[in-house]
């Protein structure tokens, strides 16, 4: 790849993936599907264990969704998207079509219900959209 011609917004990187983490914060939180995910992921929350390495994850989390984000700033300059038009477009292909599927196989050999498999793949999906509207927004 040639580097050469590649403008990367390296805030707007960081500003996608903390908007990312933040969107996971509420997604999970009781107010929209803390429960139901609890319940279908099986996880004791009075278990006094269940916390155990919780800041490592989410570190890891958030490197994920930097990542996530640099990949949309990469195919936004590549195919030169723009405005938040572009964004959700671009954040709606690459979340259905790489994230949600990516998901939705590892669920099939898990069979994982249904439920959980909406809870994160449209969290996945919705999180692409924002990562992306803010990339191709923030030139």
């Amino acid at each position: 790849m040639n580097s050469s011609n590649l403008h990367i917004n390296w805030l707007a990187v960081l500003v996608a993936a903390l908007a990312y983490f933040a969107l996971g914060a509420l997604w999970y939180s009781k107010a929209l599907f803390a429960k139901k995910w609890i319940q279908h992921t099986k996880i004791d929350m009075s278990n006094p264990d269940v916390s155990k390495g919780m800041a490592a994850i989410m570190f890891m989390s958030f490197v994920f969704m930097f990542i996530t984000a640099l990949g949309l700033a990469v195919l936004r300059s590549r195919i030169g998207l723009e405005g938040w038009m572009g964004g959700a477009k671009l954040g709606l292909l690459t979340g259905l079509c790489f994230g949600v599927t990516a998901i939705s196989i590892s669920y099939l050999y898990e069979k994982r219900s249904s439920e959980l498999h909406f809870i994160n793949g449209a969290y996945t999906l919705v999180g692409n959209i924002i990562a992306g509207i803010i990339i191709c927004s923030w030139l």
